[in-house]
């Protein structure tokens, strides 16, 4: 029992750092995945959307490399599992994408931002954990439950929801061969572009965030598996006793939840991962003297942040991850799932981002 305590703290501290990492240099590359979509869709510029893809390619591949290393048994993920609930998937990455437009970010950028000095973070960070909580046990969970996840919108396989499995290839290097395909398929398209090559920070972006992913499949996968109080191997330092890695909506209700239950709850992976990404943002902030406080605009600002708040936390908890918790540690285990609710996302913020540009042209 000691030593499963002590392994589940060493999970959180790894945690901890792999996501201090991640905030600094999110903060100092800006990163960001609505940015990436806003480019792309208001000024058909590409490069944030490149360093996202360049994530996700190197997740998919060291996730991959894991895989075929026997170091991540990718069956002991809440991704890959055969049951496949595709209308959940869809209207939550929808109502995240819309979400995330109207807060001005997603999960991992509020984190960043509220690293910061942004105080229109704060405010997000408590709607978003409250409405992640209501979501994940009260009565936001009905809704999903009884119509997302009803049985006439869910798909029961007889093996995991990942490509290789619907393909028939079940080993390991099977795995192996087409998350290099397809990692492969994503470098060509991001380094096609002589601009891209020439922005280092974007480069550095799309490597620090997909070697986070993997990292953190490494932590939990690996190191977290242990000998448990009953003598069985079972993951320890996870929320969902199972191998995680980096998202931030989940961790999000859970950090609120152990704010309110201190004494029965323990510090895991992703409640650590979010103070994380806060501290390592701030650190970068101060070093480069970035640090300031911000606030909202206008009763209306403030109204928008709640609404997208609230939608991000429920779309992000009915469709069981966010950007980063989907849109790369997700689909860095080629899960079908993972890959529509990316889908989404994106067509969600592109569509809101559409409608509010044309009404600030009516407007004008």
């Amino acid at each position: 029992m000691a030593g499963a305590e002590s392994t589940a703290q060493l999970v959180a501290w790894l945690g901890f750092v792999l996501a201090l990492v991640f905030g600094y240099v999110a903060n100092k590359t800006s990163f960001c995945t609505m940015g990436a979509v806003s480019d792309v869709v208001n000024m058909s510029e590409w490069g944030r959307m490149r360093a996202w893809l360049l994530a996700i390619a190197v997740a998919i591949l060291g996730t991959g490399a894991l895989v075929q290393l026997g170091l991540l048994d990718i069956n002991q993920t809440y991704y890959t599992r055969a049951t496949f609930h595709w209308l959940a998937a869809l209207v939550g990455g929808l109502a995240f994408g819309v979400g995330m437009t109207l807060a001005g970010g997603c999960g991992q950028r509020t984190l960043v931002r509220l690293g910061g000095g942004n105080l229109k973070s704060v405010v997000v960070f408590l709607f978003l954990g409250y409405s992640a909580l209501v979501s994940m046990n009260g009565v936001f969970r009905i809704f999903s439950d009884t119509v997302l996840r009803a049985d006439l919108f869910t798909i029961q396989l007889d093996h995991m929801q990942t490509l290789p499995h619907l393909m028939g290839m079940t080993d390991p290097t099977s795995h192996m061969l087409i998350a290099a395909a397809i990692a492969l398929a994503i470098l060509v398209f991001v380094f096609a572009s002589k601009e891209f090559r020439a922005t280092p920070d974007n480069i550095v972006a799309g490597l620090v965030v997909g070697l986070v992913v993997v990292g953190g499949w490494y932590v939990t996968g690996k190191l977290g598996l242990t000998e448990n109080e009953y003598m069985e191997m079972a993951y320890v330092g996870t929320d969902s006793k199972l191998a995680e890695s980096m998202t931030f909506v989940g961790p999000l209700a859970y950090t609120m939840d152990l704010w309110a239950y201190w004494n029965d709850k323990r510090v895991t992976f992703g409640v650590a991962s979010v103070f994380g990404v806060v501290i390592g943002s701030f650190l970068y902030s101060m070093f480069n003297r970035t640090f300031r406080w911000e606030y909202f605009n206008s009763p209306q600002d403030m109204f928008r942040h709640l609404v997208g708040a609230a939608l991000m936390g429920y779309g992000g908890v009915t469709a069981m991850g966010c950007t980063i918790g989907q849109g790369v540690t997700g689909v860095s285990t080629l899960a079908l799932g993972s890959f529509l609710v990316l889908f989404g996302i994106i067509a969600g913020a592109a569509v809101t981002m559409k409608i509010q540009y044309y009404l600030l042209m009516r407007e004008a």
